[in-house]
């Protein structure tokens, strides 16, 4: 939430003078008690809402695409390339943009299915004092911000690089593109 915009900024006004609406009809009460927790919940709640309120704002108001998505597997230094455009379409300033790429080794399909597949089992101590040194993981996710300060209507190129482990044979990508 880098950049509040001017919807950020209505909600919290809107926010704000119900808090104090809220603390008047609190501060009538005669019983301290009473008066207490009515205070501590109205904050409870106000503050609760203007959080949920400003993720909620900048999951709407902060918009990105990708465009022009390529990877490129380079063999001698074992990694993965992946270059590509992001593009401002909302109407509001972002902050930030975050890639978070998920490499997943081979997707099964249905007739290569097997038990191996499903179920290896490990130990509850291998789990809690460390790994299995022969143990590949077959999933790799990694995250890139890829764009900072990033104007309504603009485009930038990125480019990022990734290992790529050898023992992967059919590996599945999937992109999760984050502004804020």
């Amino acid at each position: 939430m880098a950049y509040f915009t001017i919807l950020h900024i209505i909600t919290l006004l809107i926010l704000l003078v119900l808090f104090i609406i809220a603390c008047i009809v609190a501060l009538k009460q005669t019983n301290k008690k009473i008066l207490f927790s009515m205070l501590f919940a109205n904050f409870l709640v106000i503050t609760m809402l203007s959080v949920f309120s400003m993720f909620v704002l900048d999951k709407y108001t902060k918009i990105a695409k990708l465009e022009n998505m390529t990877q490129k597997r380079i063999l001698m230094t074992e990694s993965l390339t992946i270059s590509g455009k992001v593009r401002n379409i909302g109407n509001f300033d972002i902050g930030k943009c975050s890639l978070e790429v998920k490499l997943v080794n081979n997707a099964i399909t249905s007739n290569e299915v097997s038990g191996s597949h499903i179920f290896s089992p490990i130990s509850g101590l291998e789990f809690l004092f460390g790994k299995n040194k022969e143990t590949r993981p077959s999933t790799i996710l990694n995250e890139f911000v890829i764009a900072k300060n990033f104007k309504k209507g603009e485009l930038k190129n990125f480019s990022i690089t990734i290992k790529y482990p050898p023992y992967f044979q059919k590996p599945f990508m999937n992109y999760k593109l984050y502004c804020h």
